[in-house]
């Protein structure tokens, strides 16, 4: 008789390890389920980043006047007063010229000459 319960105990133990390493809900599945994770992390990481950088740019545009002077020059090519525009014939600016970067702060926009 305490043979039987020794196998059944056995079965028993071994039914159960087979459910927490190969079941439903098991270590194998946490482990695809942190790899998911993982992936979706890093695909989500440059559109926080991208979203960083707008959410600094709106509190710039709301409380200082340098980044709607640039996007004055770069976006529609405004100057100052105090500045003369050159306009050569026969220059076309390219559309990468056009396109705003923050990294570009005081740069007059293409195909126009800032003097001071």
């Amino acid at each position: 008789m305490l043979k039987w319960l020794a196998i059944v105990l056995t079965l028993l133990i071994a039914l159960l390890q087979f459910r927490l390493w190969l079941g439903e809900g098991g270590l194998r599945e946490l482990a695809e389920v942190r790899q998911r994770a993982e992936v979706l992390e890093a695909e989500n990481k440059p559109l926080r980043d991208r979203n960083a950088r707008l959410a600094a740019e709106v509190v710039d545009l709301k409380t200082g006047l340098d980044a709607i002077e640039e996007r004055a020059r770069s976006d529609i090519g405004m100057v100052r007063s105090d500045e003369q525009f050159f306009w050569v014939p026969g220059v076309a600016a390219d559309a990468s010229g056009l396109s705003v970067n923050a990294g570009l702060v005081g740069m007059p926009a293409p195909a126009v000459e800032a003097r001071p």
